[in-house]
């Protein structure tokens, strides 16, 4: 009984890539599409259409031209009011089960349609929170995918009662981003005595105090705080995720050499207690040559093959960074989010197939949003430590409404309590108290 024919007027990849999504990941119901009108009425069992004009005596629900377009065009977006959320391509035949195309917005998110469309990037070369439609409509901070899927799930099940609609359970996820693995140790004789010299001129001398101290080993680096990350670790059993910026030095790739043998024992060390991914460097970002050969290296020090990413800065172009990304091998991606603000950039809060609209092909990349990173509470929204705290709380609930999956960005040098850091340990547990299932 959990299976259900599907009538439109033509099959095409934008279609099934969808209706796979919300159907079968999200509501558990497979399908069968036909555009056989009589096969759809003398169907005895669950049967939907999808199309323009109603199809007499099947559920029907009106559809807009997106998923039945090759094009990649300009998208007349009219956000309404829907139940307490809001929606966008709306549908105005009275007999369509929902008020909008639940397939058709859901696409436009999660495919990041606007992405592809002209935008003024931000000095990195991204695109930025203030330019999407779900910031315009006030909806970014919510994962409204999943709200309509659930909302359409509702429908479903009054029209068939013997529907079983799959029931998600939450996850978190904790990741951690390794920028620079130390703030003093480990960075060679030249990089140190520059900024010896860096710290001399700016009088600096508590600085210089600090790295004097830490160099001569009488005090720990700030920076690493990867034993009361195990810790962490332990204590809520968690399986975090690493990622790994092993590139050569730039102005914004600041971590240890490749070659020091330290920092190459610190990666294995961290990869028997957590999964390993690659931190791609900024100078990689249109640099394929460069990206194949950090992660090379990175799976040579790890002696297996490096699967999982997220890009340095957030730095993601689409589709050109996922399609060097799927040429690499890479399986699985976490760089989808913003910097400069929290919630849903693909407005939905579980993991999806990359859906290359260029070529028009769903691809075997997984991409994994993530919702919340330190950088966007202290450093782009200026929260103070209790703000922060009641910012991811928002955000956590949201995510436990839907069944989703709540994924953590933080970095080991937030965990430092040192400088701009003061205080943010006790908002890291707190957030993590808050977000286990």
């Amino acid at each position: 009984m959990n299976k259900m024919l599907i009538g439109v007027t033509k099959v095409t990849n934008r279609l099934r890539y969808i209706f796979d999504l919300v159907l079968v990941e999200q509501l558990g119901i497979a399908y069968d599409f036909t555009t056989d009108q009589q096969l759809l009425l003398a169907h005895e069992g669950p049967r939907l259409f999808y199309g323009d004009q109603p199809v007499e005596g099947v559920p029907f629900l009106q559809s807009v031209k997106l998923l039945f377009e090759r094009e990649i065009v300009s998208q007349e977006l009219k956000a309404f009011q829907f139940e307490d959320i809001k929606a966008i391509f709306p549908v105005f035949n009275k007999q369509s089960i929902l008020t909008f195309d639940v397939f058709a917005a859901s696409f436009f998110l999660v495919s990041r349609y606007e992405e592809y469309l002209p935008f003024v990037s931000d000095q990195h070369g991204r695109f930025e929170a203030e330019s999407s439609v779900l910031t315009k409509m006030g909806m970014l901070q919510k994962p409204v995918v999943n709200r309509w899927i659930i909302a359409f799930g509702a429908r479903l099940q009054l029209l068939y009662p013997a529907l079983k609609i799959r029931e998600k359970n939450y996850r978190f996820q904790l990741t951690y981003d390794i920028d620079a693995a130390w703030a003093y140790l480990h960075k060679g004789l030249v990089r140190s005595a520059g900024a010896y010299l860096r710290d001399f001129l700016k009088a600096d001398f508590g600085e210089m105090k600090q790295r004097t101290k830490v160099l001569r080993h009488k005090q720990i680096d700030p920076f690493n705080t990867f034993d009361y990350q195990l810790d962490i670790q332990k204590k809520y059993k968690l399986r975090p995720l690493y990622f790994i910026l092993f590139a050569k030095y730039g102005l914004n790739d600041k971590n240890i050499s490749v070659r020091n043998r330290h920092f190459q024992h610190f990666i294995k060390y961290l990869g028997d207690y957590a999964e390993i991914g690659i931190h791609p460097s900024y100078a990689s970002f249109d640099d394929r040559a460069l990206l194949k050969q950090e992660i090379k290296l990175l799976s040579r020090v790890l002696n297996k093959e490096v699967t999982k990413s997220r890009q340095h800065f957030l730095r993601m172009n689409l589709p050109g960074t996922y399609h060097n990304l799927i040429d690499m091998d890479i399986e699985d991606d976490y760089t989808m989010g913003y910097a400069a603000q929290p919630g849903f950039r693909a407005g939905i809060a579980d993991d999806f197939y990359f859906y290359d609209l260029d070529h028009d092909v769903v691809t075997n990349l997984r991409v994994h949003p993530f919702t919340l990173m330190d950088g966007t509470l202290r450093d782009y929204m200026k929260l103070g430590t209790t703000e922060a705290v009641l910012q991811a709380e928002e955000l956590i609930k949201s995510v436990k409404a839907v069944g989703g999956t709540f994924i953590l960005l933080w970095h080991n040098e937030t965990l430092s309590e040192q400088k701009r850091w003061v205080g943010w340990r006790a908002v890291f547990e707190s957030i993590l108290q808050t977000a286990m299932p």
